[in-house]
């Protein structure tokens, strides 16, 4: 759906469905240089089994009109925002890489908009890269291509694909090359300047549930699970062989944790 956030008119996956604010919101939050493609498995998974599914494409991402935010705070802010303009009260917060750090960004500035939190792939930091941040920068093609390369475990770069006839490596970079031409450079320096992620885990009293990689080369397995540690009282499921895009790759794993932990 399109929708208005700020002045921008934003783009909006709800699975299929009409979005009902009333219902079980669940706000999908992308990655650096996604949008709302990486939940094209979760979204309608989700949605068909009762819950409203909002999954934005955040300003300068996909289909969104706007600047792409320059960090993580604006980020968190402009979920709140989404949220505002919807009359949606709580909801809880599904994030990817990136989109993890907005979570938890989001559970600490505003912990009474936040009812429980899924966190995919991520870290309480996510340090990039310099030589990264300047291709994204000069070479934007070059960069994508590292980053769907890297992003992906070993079965992806066999082109084995859970959707007949696609390239998860093809299909990540046609993704990517979706948004502004600036929206990686902003993303990753978002990222690199985020330093609030430890005071974050250490502050959320919310349910929290955190999905992992076993094969991720951008936010260790390690690292995902210190997070974890730091975050009072959270559940992890770590799902071998996948690498970073694990919502693309092991969706039916990915979709039954999440289920799993909203039932619980």
């Amino acid at each position: 759906m399109k929708h208005m956030v700020n002045g921008d008119q934003i783009h909006i996956a709800t699975g299929g469905r009409d979005f009902d604010p009333k219902g079980k919101v669940l706000v999908l939050l992308h990655g650096s240089g996604q949008n709302h493609l990486t939940w094209v498995l979760q979204g309608r998974y989700l949605a068909h089994r009762g819950y409203a599914v909002l999954a934005p494409d955040f300003p300068g991402h996909g289909l969104s009109d706007g600047t792409p935010l320059a960090s993580i705070e604006a980020q968190a802010q402009w979920v709140v925002d989404l949220l505002d303009s919807l009359d949606v009260p709580t909801a809880t917060i599904i994030g990817h890489s990136q989109g993890v750090l907005v979570a938890l960004e989001a559970a600490r500035a505003h912990a009474d908009r936040v009812a429980s939190l899924v966190l995919i792939a991520g870290a309480a930091a996510i340090p990039v890269n310099d030589y990264l941040v300047d291709l994204s920068d000069q070479a934007l093609a070059k960069a994508i291509k590292m980053m769907t390369s890297w992003g992906h475990g070993p079965g992806a770069h066999m082109h084995d694909n859970t959707q007949p006839g696609h390239s998860f490596l093809a299909y990540g970079r046609q993704v990517m090359a979706m948004n502004n031409r600036d929206a990686l450079l902003a993303d990753l320096n978002a990222c690199n300047a985020y330093d609030q992620g430890d005071a974050a885990c250490a502050s959320i009293t919310q349910p929290t549930h955190c999905i992992l990689a076993a094969k991720d080369k951008m936010t260790p397995l390690r690292a995902g699970r210190k997070m974890a540690t730091q975050i009072n009282g959270a559940s992890v499921d770590v799902i071998a062989n996948a690498g970073h895009f694990l919502p693309a790759e092991y969706p039916m794993e990915v979709n039954s944790a999440i289920r799993a932990f909203l039932e619980r």
